[in-house]
């Protein structure tokens, strides 16, 4: 009798730690659990504003995203170990899809903390997995994911609009309860 060939769930699964499994798993906790606490934090018109990025049930079919250069941004539901505002906007940087095999590729350009990783195809039809790394500083490029797990990231990717695509983290090692990045082309790639 020969095994069942691995689901596309089996192979992210089978790359992924342990503590990021569980983090993926919690997803939806982290989604509540960000957003009740940004509410709480007199937050509500801005998480309003924000639409289907902050709409944990935005996410629409075909999350695949198209290779090419992003203006990104970044909201932080949830506050860092227990300190400072439950609802944070960061400044727009660039970011990059490529293309790398069979999987897609995501770096953040510009920064001082700059993510970079992999997509991988999940069994649930509206997301893909993202596990990754995060580059410090100077360094010319992220560590490979699960060379320092301090460092390491993992996610879903999902497609919540045309042309729209979220990177949502749960329970970033920065202490918060989600990190949600909307990514959206542009028609340049930045210079440096």
């Amino acid at each position: 009798m020969t095994a069942p060939p691995p689901t596309k769930a089996d192979i992210w699964q089978g790359v992924a730690s342990t503590a990021d499994l569980n983090r993926i798993r919690r997803v939806a906790t982290g989604w509540s659990s960000g957003l009740a606490e940004a509410r709480a934090g007199g937050f509500r018109d801005q998480i309003r504003a924000e639409g289907d990025l902050l709409d944990p049930d935005s996410a629409k079919p075909r999350p695949a995203p198209t290779p090419g250069s992003y203006s990104c941004r970044m909201v932080r539901l949830g506050r860092e170990a227990g300190k400072g505002p439950a609802f944070q906007k960061f400044k727009p940087f660039f970011c990059y899809v490529e293309v790398e095999g069979p999987l897609f590729t995501i770096v953040k350009q510009t920064g001082s903390q700059r993510p970079a990783g992999r997509l991988w195809e999940d069994d649930l039809p509206n997301r893909l997995i993202f596990l990754g790394t995060l580059a410090l500083g100077n360094e010319d490029e992220a560590r490979a994911y699960g060379d320092d797990p301090k460092r390491d990231m993992a996610g879903v990717f999902e497609r919540i609009g045309p042309f729209v695509w979220r990177l949502v983290i749960p329970y970033p090692q920065n202490g918060a309860r989600l990190d949600v990045f909307e990514l959206t082309p542009v028609a340049e790639q930045p210079k440096e």
